[in-house]
């Protein structure tokens, strides 16, 4: 592990030869003659499968697990997973068509997020995946669009809570949101849809994300369970599907602990023997998770290209930046900034030298990977990787912005 990357617990699943990193058994020496260029993302194909793994040893038997395109769409993998979970959760049609494109079924293929414009929700009636209704309007465009098409939609109603989790990264849950119908709503929509000529299968609830808070998150968990259970008495057929959202976060700072999974895992269980099995025997309950899954699995690697001193601080000046990693720049979610994992890829094991700063090469004081952080020294022609930068990269970053082109992405 590189002494000043502070000890973070990601940086240490990652196997070091000779001082270089190595992402999927390849040093990333040669994975950066690979992919042509730096800036390069990598994935690691045994991390992806080792944290299904993770999951599955920990969770009840009868959870699915469906992947949420959107952290992650790059159609490698994507079509990965396809032979790892049981599903796929979209929010695009871009991403949908990525999805039916894996030998997943189409109908274990779920389609969420407001602002679904028609010519999108044809493409889903089409191909029969579960489109998550987010509003009443929504709800009319695909009966219009069904009876147009002569196919039956399959649906399920995404649930607003009237209830609120602490300790998420972002919330999603009570008050007024964009997202989904607000549960209080829920039952007369559901008479509605009862007039219509639809396959309502069941419940998306989506309360929370990137929580680290296990006992929090057992919280959520019962009491999602208890206000499905509740919906379910209006529903006008029973209930089949139950996506109880996802919300297991990833330690991305140094303070940040992971996630305790047994503690997750024993009270599913618990909710799944003693509320949902008994209420609702024909439901195929399911975890929605995009960061969790792919989050940890790799590194942005981005070369150093000059090194600056300024009034007695040093900056390395990378080939990256925040055009493709919003996120660790600081810019995206973080109200006081803080460093996502670093290291000198080709340096791993030698101790920090000097204290500087990682930046970008964008015209822009906000292009900043890395505040004040101890690190082995590099020279021009070094390769800086950043953790936990794998999902939500660069489809939530600014890839247009100077014009600087589109970074290759590698699973290896």
């Amino acid at each position: 592990m590189t002494a000043g990357a502070y000890a973070h617990p990601t940086i240490s699943r990652f196997a070091i030869a000779d001082g270089m990193l190595r992402i999927g058994g390849l040093p990333v020496g040669l994975l950066a003659e690979r992919a042509g260029t730096t800036p390069f993302f990598t994935y690691e194909r045994t991390g992806l499968t080792r944290r299904v793994e993770e999951l599955r040893r920990a969770l009840p038997d009868d959870i699915h697990l469906s992947y949420a395109v959107k952290a992650n769409p790059m159609p490698a993998v994507v079509q990965h997973f396809s032979r790892q979970v049981d599903g796929f959760d979209v929010a695009s049609a871009g991403e949908m068509a990525v999805a039916l494109d894996t030998p997943i079924p189409a109908d274990r293929v779920s389609f969420a997020g407001p602002g679904k414009i028609p010519a999108e929700l044809s493409r889903a009636v089409a191909a029969r995946v579960t489109i998550s209704l987010e509003s009443e309007t929504e709800a009319l465009w695909v009966a219009a669009i069904g009876e147009w098409l002569g196919v039956r939609p399959r649906v399920a109603v995404r649930v607003n809570p009237d209830f609120q989790v602490k300790g998420s990264g972002m919330r999603l849950d009570g008050g007024s949101q964009q997202f989904g119908v607000d549960a209080e709503q829920v039952p007369a929509l559901l008479t509605r849809l009862a007039a219509m000529d639809f396959d309502v299968l069941g419940f998306h609830v989506f309360a929370d994300s990137q929580n680290l808070y296990a006992d929090i998150l057992a919280e959520a968990h019962g009491r999602t369970a208890d206000l499905v259970v509740r919906l379910a008495g209006a529903a006008p057929q029973p209930v089949r599907y139950v996506n109880l959202g996802g919300a297991l976060g990833i330690p991305y700072f140094e303070r940040d602990q992971a996630l305790d999974l047994a503690t997750i895992g024993d009270n599913l269980a618990a909710v799944m023997s003693e509320r949902l099995r008994p209420a609702l025997p024909e439901a195929r309950i399911l975890l929605e998770l995009g960061r969790f899954l792919v989050g940890e699995a790799g590194g942005y690697v981005t070369r150093v290209v000059d090194r600056k001193e300024s009034r007695s601080h040093t900056f390395l000046v990378v080939d990256g930046g925040l055009h493709h990693q919003l996120a660790a720049s600081g810019n995206f979610g973080q109200a006081i900034r803080k460093n996502y994992p670093v290291a000198i890829a080709n340096r791993m094991g030698v101790p920090g030298a000097e204290t500087v700063s990682v930046v970008g090469c964008l015209c822009t004081p906000l292009d900043l990977l890395a505040r004040d952080v101890c690190l082995p020294r590099a020279e021009i022609g070094d390769l800086v990787a950043v953790f936990q930068a794998r999902a939500y990269r660069m489809t939530a970053s600014p890839t247009a912005f100077l014009g600087h082109p589109t970074p290759t992405e590698v699973l290896a």
